[in-house]
């Protein structure tokens, strides 16, 4: 790691990997871990996927290794969804299904959001979903990513989203990229069970020190409202954690 400025508090499960490659390798493990964990609890795992690079890598990784985990009993959701239909580059959920998808031998149950739909209506359909398959206690995993301006999912600082306290899903129109999304609320997010936040490169450093100093801002940043139900980790390579010094 480079030189550290800061102490990271006591909290949230911190892990710092040497490179993104490694950040692959253990996030794919510890979802595994808590897959086979759930199934061997429940009937079904109920897991929340993020868009973005670095949850990319981790799908193909969990691609390449099928074996691992009973797919069939596994209900894929998504955290946003871009404005546009399935097959379109922005889309989260063609990521997911060239990434994921595609090379599983077996097919989970994928429950995505239409993106092709007017935003309002596709929030409403998605919450409806939710209502119908996502069991009581919420997500038994969420896999957020983490933007440079602290925003997760969908999320962004300002937005209106983040004063919902009823709403699971709402359509948010972004004004610096000039496009709506779909995204999960933070009641919804704060619901899961468990909750992995991955974060990879130098452009994440600064807001990853902000949020890990733990110090009470008037005006949060959106990762720092989840405060979810069940246990946090994080999920940090070196580069992005390259202000942050973990306690021993």
């Amino acid at each position: 790691m480079t030189c550290a400025t800061d102490h990271v508090p006591s909290g949230p499960q911190l892990h710092i990997l040497p490179d993104t490659d490694a950040l692959y390798r253990a996030a794919a493990e510890r979802l595994l871990e808590l897959g086979n964990q759930t199934l061997a609890q429940r009937d079904a795992f109920h897991l929340a996927l993020a868009g973005g690079a670095t949850p990319q890598g981790l799908y193909a990784l969990l691609a390449r290794q099928p074996e691992r985990l009973d797919w069939s009993r596994v209900h894929l959701y998504f955290g946003d969804e871009r404005g546009v239909p399935p097959e379109h580059r922005d889309s989260n959920y063609r990521m997911v299904r060239e990434a994921l998808l595609d090379p599983l031998p077996v097919a989970p149950q994928v429950h995505r959001i239409a993106g092709e739909l007017a935003p309002e209506q596709a929030a409403a359909d998605y919450a409806a979903l939710l209502r119908h398959h996502l069991p009581a206690d919420g997500f038994d995993l969420l896999l957020l990513g983490l933007g440079p301006d602290g925003h997760i999912a969908s999320l962004f600082p300002g937005s209106d989203a983040l004063n919902q306290r009823k709403q699971t899903v709402v359509a948010d129109y972004v004004p610096k990229l000039d496009s709506w999304r779909i995204t999960l609320t933070l009641p919804a997010l704060n619901r899961a069970r468990h909750v992995m936040l991955l974060v990879s490169g130098a452009r994440k450093a600064d807001v990853v020190r902000h949020v890990l100093r733990n110090i009470a801002h008037a005006n949060p940043l959106p990762v720092e409202m989840l405060r979810p139900k069940g246990q946090l980790e994080w999920f940090v390579d070196a580069q992005a954690a390259r202000h942050i010094t973990p306690r021993s």
